[in-house]
């Protein structure tokens, strides 16, 4: 089975908690796993953290890969981050991938207390004393964000005494020298804010990244997706997903810096990301979330009959993506996991296809 690039496309999926119910978290990754789903990402904003429920699943897991997606630069030490991904990868029998990202000044200053400054130097050389301290060498760093040991200082060098690993790194990137370095430096790309019909606007400036530093892009492991709903009332399926938009290009950001609202305004909405800003920032919320066209929607999610929903895979795939990263929509657990087997038949499909 080939794709365009050379490669099955691949399924993942989050962890799927809600409420707090971690036996049904931990059905549903053990059922992802029996479909064949490739990895399970966890995530962080203002409560629980990324590595801790993996941690919990990767006893539950045999074969599923683990990913952080993401833990946030610059709220932990790069040495501690090193240290939790080599303790995840040991318990996960190297199932683990290390997802990083910058996160925003909202989340960093308001949340951790941490300034917001050079975000994309201390994502770069959080990945470089990653690397350094996970290979088993000797920690010594020179940067423009961290000295490590600290200069002048009582502190030495030191080796983890951890056994060496090569941690799969991916990187969260939005902005065009983010995407660049993201090219450069790591081994996957998480994106957001994505449509497959303008995928251009990101994987273009990876691709630069990636010739900069001597490397082919079918090096990188490139993950986008959606909602994965399944109707043959195509139009109740959209307006659910309007608010959630709206919320991310009006609340995720300030109006001077807004990374998700920039991302869209690159993919060809500028005037609509620049109208519902202003309906947020006014509290007109509903106003704002009306604004968000159907075409929005259906292109950043999989979406319709199970027809339509294949076109949509054959897109992302002819995009470049080769892990597909979904989040199958249900109310009930089982009605999740039968939306997911059904997708991944027909991603079996297409990767069957010449």
């Amino acid at each position: 089975m080939t794709t365009v690039r050379g490669r099955p496309l691949k399924i993942a999926v989050g962890t799927g908690l809600a409420d707090e119910d971690w036996e049904q978290s931990a059905i549903w990754v053990r059922e992802a796993e029996r479909l064949g789903v490739d990895s399970v990402w966890s995530n962080e904003a203002w409560g629980f953290d990324a590595a801790t429920p993996l941690a919990f699943l990767a006893g539950m897991t045999s074969t599923i890969r683990l990913g952080t997606g993401i833990l946030q630069a610059g709220t932990r030490s790069p040495a501690n981050i090193a240290m939790t991904a080599l303790s995840l990868a040991s318990m996960s029998g190297e199932r683990f991938s290390l997802g990083l990202g910058a996160s925003g000044p909202q989340v960093i200053e308001g949340w951790h207390g941490v300034q917001f400054n050079s975000p994309m130097t201390r994502l770069r050389e959080t990945v470089e004393i990653v690397r350094i301290a996970a290979s088993g060498q000797r920690l010594s760093f020179s940067g423009k964000i961290y000295q490590i040991p600290l200069p002048g200082g009582p502190g030495k060098a030191l080796q983890a005494g951890a056994k060496p690993r090569n941690i799969p790194i991916y990187l969260a990137t939005l902005a065009p020298r983010s995407l660049q370095m993201t090219g450069e430096i790591a081994d996957g790309w998480l994106a957001s804010s994505f449509m497959p019909d303008h995928a251009g606007a990101f994987v273009e400036h990876i691709a630069v990244g990636a010739r900069r530093a001597g490397r082919q892009l079918a090096e990188i492991d490139l993950q986008a997706g959606g909602v994965v709903a399944f109707s043959d009332d195509v139009d109740a399926l959209i307006p659910p997903r309007k608010p959630g938009f709206a919320f991310e290009i009006g609340a995720m950001g300030s109006p001077a810096q807004n990374f998700y609202a920039q991302a869209y305004e690159r993919q060809g909405y500028g005037e609509v990301t620049r109208r519902v800003q202003d309906l947020w920032y006014e509290r007109r919320r509903e106003e704002a979330a009306q604004l968000i066209p159907d075409e929005f929607v259906l292109q950043s999610n999989l979406l319709g009959t199970p027809a339509m929903v294949k076109d949509r895979i054959r897109t992302y795939r002819d995009a470049g993506i080769t892990t597909l990263r979904v989040q199958p929509e249900g109310k009930t657990l089982d009605e999740r996991l039968a939306t997911l087997g059904q997708l991944m038949e027909l991603v079996l499909e297409v990767n069957a296809e010449p």
